[in-house]
C-alpha cells in the first residue's frame, strides 16, 4: 500500500511518522519531568508545614498548640498520646494512625481517588516526644498535570499538522526538477539534440541528470554509428553485388563459349569472395562491440596462429614474389591475454594481407612478435609506400580507405584496420601505425591479463 503512494507522499507521511515518534517521545519526557517537579514540590511543601509546628513545640513544650489556620492540614499529637490539633480529613487520619513510621515523607490516594502527601516528625523535649503530621492535597499538581497534558496534545497536534504541511511542500519544490525531467524526456523523442535539464544545485538530483544526459549521448552516437556502419555497408554491397549480377548476366549469355564462361565464373568468384570477406569483417566486428565475455589466450596458442598467418601470408605473395620474413621473441608461452585464437589470427592476417597488398613486385613484409613482463607486442613493416599523412589519423575509421573511393571494385572494404582496432581495443590493447622510410609500419600491444 505504501510502495504505491507517490513519493511526495511517502516523503511526507514517513517524516510526519518519524516526527511523530520523536515528538512523542520528546511529550512523555516533558510530562514525566513535570509530574516529577509537582510531586517533590508537594513533598516540600507537606515537610514546609511542618516547620511553624515543630518551632512552636521546642519554645513552648508544656504548651498548647493553637491550630495553624484555615487550609492547613496538620495533625499533632503531645507526648501523652492526646490529639493537640487535627485538621486532616478522616481518611488521612487513619492512614496516620495505621503508618508504622513517623518520621518521613509519603502519599497515598483513598477511595474517592483523593492523593495526598503526608510528611511526619518527632519532636523530642523535656517533657516527652511529640508527634507531628502535615498533609498535602495533590489535585492542585494532578489538575496542573492534567491541563499540561492537554495542552502537549494540542501543540503536538497542531506541530505534526504543520510539519505535514511543510514536508508536503519541500518535497513538491524538491521533486520540481524531477517533473522538468519527466517533460523533458517526453520531448526527446522528437528532439534528437534535447537534453535533460540539470539544476544550479550540485545535489542528487543533478548528478542524476548528468548521467541519463551523458547516457543519452552515449545511445545517439552509438545510434549515429550504427545508422552510419548500415549505410556504409549497403553502399559497399551495392558495388559488388552489381559486379556480381552483371557476371552472372554475361556468364547466362556466353553457356555456348567455354572460355567466355569460365572467364565471367571467375570474375564472379571474385565478387563473391570480396563480399564474403566484407560479410565476416562485419559480423567480425558486430561480435566484438557487442560480446561482454572476456576470452583468454596463452601467448603459445597465439604464436601457433601467428605462425599459420606467416604461412597464408607467404601464400598470398608468391603472386609478386613478395617476401615475408618473420621474428619471434616469446620467452614465456604461458603468459595469457585477452583475445582468442582466432580471433588473433584474424587481426595478424589482416595486417599481412593489407602489407603484401601494398608492397610492389618482389617487396618485403617483416611481422615481430615481441613479449616482455607486462604485454605482447605485435609489429608489421612493409617496403609499400605508406599512407598520406592526412589519411595515418582516420585509418581506423570503418570503411575508410586512402583514396576515398567507395566506388572501387579491387581496392579493400575499409574494415580491415578497423578490425584490427578494434580486436585490440577489445583486448584492452593499443594500434598504431607510422610512416617510415621503407614503407609502413603498424604495431599493435596487448597487455598481460
Amino acid at each position: 500500500m505504501f510502495s504505491a503512494l507517490s513519493i511526495r507522499a511517502r516523503i511526507t507521511l514517513g517524516s510526519v511518522a518519524a516526527v511523530a515518534v520523536l515528538l512523542t517521545i520528546a511529550l512523555l519526557v516533558v510530562r514525566a519531568s513535570v509530574d516529577q517537579m509537582l510531586i517533590e514540590a508537594d513533598y516540600s511543601l507537606a515537610s514546609s508545614d511542618l516547620v511553624p509546628l515543630i518551632a512552636a513545640i521546642t519554645e513552648n513544650p508544656d504548651g498548647t498548640i493553637e491550630s495553624p489556620g484555615t487550609g492547613v492540614l496538620v495533625y499533632v499529637c503531645d507526648p501523652s498520646g492526646a490529639v493537640q490539633v487535627n485538621s486532616v480529613p478522616f481518611t488521612v487520619r487513619e492512614v496516620i494512625d495505621s503508618h508504622e513510621q513517623v518520621t518521613g515523607t509519603f502519599d497515598f490516594r483513598d477511595d474517592e481517588k483523593h492523593a495526598f502527601v503526608i510528611s511526619g516528625a518527632v519532636v523530642p523535649t523535656t517533657s516527652g516526644d511529640w508527634v507531628v503530621w502535615a498533609a498535602r492535597s495533590t489535585a492542585a499538581s494532578e489538575l496542573a498535570l492534567r491541563r499540561l497534558s492537554e495542552i502537549l496534545v494540542i501543540a503536538a497536534i497542531v506541530l505534526l499538522v504543520g510539519f505535514a504541511l511543510a514536508s508536503w511542500i519541500l518535497a513538491t519544490v524538491a521533486l520540481q526538477p524531477v517533473n522538468a525531467m519527466r517533460r523533458k524526456a517526453e520531448e526527446l523523442s522528437a528532439d534528437s539534440e534535447a537534453t535533460l535539464p540539470v539544476g544550479p544545485a550540485r545535489d542528487e538530483l543533478s548528478a542524476l541528470a548528468e548521467t541519463l544526459n551523458t547516457f543519452l549521448a552515449g545511445s545517439r552516437a552509438s545510434t549515429e554509428r550504427e545508422k552510419q556502419m548500415v549505410s556504409d555497408a549497403a553502399h559497399e554491397l551495392r558495388t559488388p553485388l552489381a559486379a556480381l549480377k552483371t557476371q552472372l548476366e554475361l556468364a547466362h549469355s556466353d553457356l555456348g563459349d567455354a572460355a567466355a564462361l569460365a572467364a565471367h565464373v571467375s570474375l564472379a568468384k571474385a565478387s563473391v569472395n570480396r563480399l564474403t570477406s566484407l560479410a565476416s569483417n562485419l559480423l567480425e566486428l558486430n561480435r566484438l562491440d557487442t560480446d561482454s565475455g572476456t576470452m583468454q589466450t596463452a601467448a603459445n596458442g597465439l604464436l601457433d596462429e601467428f605462425m599459420g598467418s606467416i604461412d597464408r601470408a607467404r601464400l598470398v605473395g608468391m603472386a609478386k614474389s613478395a617476401r615475408v620474413e618473420f621474428t619471434v621473441d616469446v620467452a614465456d608461452e604461458s603468459a595469457r591475454y585477452a583475445v582468442g585464437v582466432h580471433t588473433f589470427g584474424r587481426l595478424v592476417d589482416n595486417l599481412l594481407s593489407n602489407a603484401v597488398a601494398a608492397i610492389a613486385a618482389k617487396g618485403e613484409v617483416v611481422a615481430t612478435l615481441h613479449q616482455d613482463a607486462t604485454l605482447l607486442r605485435l609489429e608489421v613493416h612493409d617496403t609499400g609506400p605508406g599512407m598520406s599523412e592526412e589519411f595515418i589519423p582516420i585509418a581506423f575509421n570503418r570503411f575508410s580507405r586512402p583514396d576515398n573511393s567507395r566506388t572501387a571494385t579491387t581496392g579493400g572494404s575499409g574494415l580491415g584496420l578497423a578490425l584490427v582496432h578494434a580486436i585490440a581495443v577489445a583486448a584492452s590493447g593499443t594500434a598504431t601505425l607510422e610512416n617510415t622510410d621503407t614503407g609502413l609500419r603498424v604495431i599493435v600491444t596487448l597487455p598481460n591479463m
